[in-house]
């Protein structure tokens, strides 16, 4: 029996290229977990509830995976065309989108754990014990689900993005490819990629906490510039697709398959979107947003994504070393101002000469 009827290539490098980008992330936040309520003074209430959200995010994404394939399929067979890739890379796009503010906020949060430990764990206990009310001011809701529920959210948006990805791809490889070559490749796939993230967890958990939180922050923010960059890539591709009608990646690498009018650059290989990105150009897009054709959209996001979160280290650096934010007067300053203007004058009196 040949090889490539038991095992297609582009099917392993497509689920293991998808199933990357999520461990990174929930290595990540188990990591997190461990290095911070696992501890000396260990909370196991807090800890156990804060490591099932992870995982209850993990498996309601890849439970909607599989009903969203499923619908895809009988939508496919029934109408006889893929109401999914008529409008693929705007799903993609605002997938990407969410993904990237979501990690944003958390590698911002991550960082600064090293300074306020015993803060966080303190932090992480209330939340996970209050309730969330629907009382009060109209973002003090949403707050306290968003802290409640913190830990569920981002690999919950990162499986189902991902997950629905690796199946829209997969299903367009294996069209291609014998069924009995599909199987095998998943399987491998998802078990390398599984390896993986065990491996970041095991190191992360067992490194010093602030080498930790500073490593995985910076890889946290790579996944989250390329994914910030993407997202603008898909919704210009998207708007390309419906120029020509069809689906531009059906035309490979070559003219016709970009707008040249867009184009920063492009070559005419080492391509993500194609075979499952061969080579590894699929690990390297799913990873640091690597694209054989980059537009100015693109490449302006990706810089602009830096530039923010640059300003937004060096804000939040100033207000803790000066303790406000940068054009305003401090607490202290304002207190004082306040003090001095409501205080009441003081009115000297005279003794009169005439009664002494």
């Amino acid at each position: 029996m040949a090889a490539d009827t038991v095992f297609a290539v582009p099917v392993f490098l497509v689920v293991f290229r998808e199933s990357l980008e999520t461990v990174i992330i929930v290595s990540v936040l188990l990591a997190f977990l461990k290095q911070t309520l696992d501890g000396p003074n260990r909370d196991v209430k807090v800890y156990k509830a804060l490591v099932k959200q992870v995982w209850l995010g993990v498996g309601l994404g890849l439970f909607l995976c599989l009903v969203v394939a499923g619908g895809l399929i009988g939508a496919f067979y029934t109408l006889g065309k893929d109401a999914w890739q008529t409008n693929e890379y705007n799903y993609e796009g605002a997938f990407a989108l969410v993904a990237s503010i979501i990690i944003s906020i958390v590698g911002a949060a991550l960082l600064r754990v090293g300074k306020m430990q015993e803060k966080w764990r303190v932090k992480l206990a209330k939340a996970m014990e209050s309730p969330v009310g629907i009382g009060g001011r109209r973002n003090g809701w949403f707050k306290r689900f968003a802290e409640k529920y913190a830990m569920f959210v981002l690999p919950f948006i990162t499986v189902l993005r991902e997950g629905i990805e690796a199946i829209v791809f997969v299903a367009g490889v294996s069209f291609s490819a014998p069924a009995t070559s599909v199987p095998l490749p998943v399987v491998v796939g998802l078990a390398a990629g599984a390896i993986v993230g065990y491996i970041l967890y095991k190191g992360g958990s067992g490194a010093k906490l602030q080498y930790f939180l500073i490593a995985s922050t910076c890889l946290l923010y790579l996944v989250g510039a390329g994914l910030f960059s993407r997202s603008v890539w898909y919704f210009e591709n998207q708007q390309w697709n419906n120029i020509i009608g069809g689906d531009a990646a059906e035309l490979g690498n070559g003219p016709g398959s970009y707008d040249i009018d867009k184009s920063v650059w492009h070559v005419n290989c080492c391509s993500p979107e194609l075979n499952g990105g061969e080579g590894g150009w699929g690990i390297f897009n799913a990873i640091l947003g690597w694209t054989n054709s980059a537009t100015y959209g693109s490449v302006i996001s990706y810089n602009v994504y830096w530039i923010a979160v640059m300003t937004s280290f060096g804000v939040m650096r100033y207000r803790e070393v000066k303790g406000h934010w940068p054009f305003l007067k401090p607490k202290e300053a304002k207190a004082a101002s306040v003090d001095g203007d409501s205080r009441p004058t003081e009115v000297q009196t005279v003794p009169n000469k005439t009664e002494a």
